[in-house]
């Protein structure tokens, strides 16, 4: 499974990681060293700086975006998730089963947008984007037949997703990669798909720098932050 999220010391990260009692991402969803313990998801810090993603994404955009979105997805999905029969396991798979029943739609929400922001984060690095090598490169090849056009499939594919949602570079079960696109909270595992990238293209990831120029939010992350060994580690 994909990894949503590396870890990294920062002095928020470890507050926050203290506050999650020892929680830790690996393989694809939030592990519980103690399983008996009350279940509790823990944000994994940024991967570098605030201000890190400048001149593409401003530092104030990612302090609304981290600090207040994802943590506040994080937050929702501690508090909901007591109250479901999925209480102390990963992540993961709360959102999965929570996805399959109508009465948990504020934890699928909640629980799913968690896991798609630590991903999204993960994905962006500063003096990223150029093109994918080795194993990903000769996959990207076969698809689309270069790079530039997997970005471009993805840059259309972002701004094509009407109102909230995200624009994903996936693996199906034969190691073929696509492009997909899902709305608000939804997410390509839902279809068995293996999410290897993505692009957030709810409002709050872009409006405070581009307002309503969506294109040129997707061509500034895909030409200079797009992480292709994030996404290579993600196929395997």
């Amino acid at each position: 499974m994909p990894v949503p999220c590396e870890m990294s010391v920062s002095r928020r990260g470890v507050l926050r990681l203290a506050a999650g009692a020892g929680l830790m991402f690996l393989a694809g969803g939030l592990i519980r060293p103690d399983a008996a313990r009350a279940a509790a998801f823990a944000a994994p810090p940024l991967p570098y700086a605030e201000n890190a993603l400048e001149p593409v994404i401003s530092a104030r955009t990612v302090g609304f975006h981290y600090g207040k979105h994802t943590m506040g997805y994080f937050d929702n999905a501690n508090k909901l998730v007591e109250q479901s029969p999925w209480a102390g396991q990963p992540l993961e798979k709360v959102f999965l089963e929570a996805a399959k029943d109508p009465q948990m739609v504020g934890l699928f929400n909640n629980a799913a947008q968690a896991w798609n922001h630590a991903f999204y984060w993960n994905g962006l690095k500063p003096g990223g984007g150029g093109e994918p090598s080795g194993k990903l490169a000769r996959a990207v090849d076969a698809a689309f037949g270069s790079a530039e056009s997997c970005k471009k499939a993805l840059a259309e594919a972002a701004v094509a997703q009407f109102a909230s949602g995200w624009a994903w570079l996936v693996a199906d079960g034969e190691g073929r990669l696509r492009v997909v696109k899902t709305g608000n909270a939804s997410n390509p595992m839902q279809d068995g798909l293996k999410p290897l990238w993505v692009i957030d293209v709810w409002e709050h990831a872009y409006y405070l720098d581009y307002q309503n120029k969506r294109a040129d939010y997707a061509a500034g992350v895909l030409d200079k932050l797009i992480n292709w060994e994030f996404a290579a580690r993600n196929l395997g």
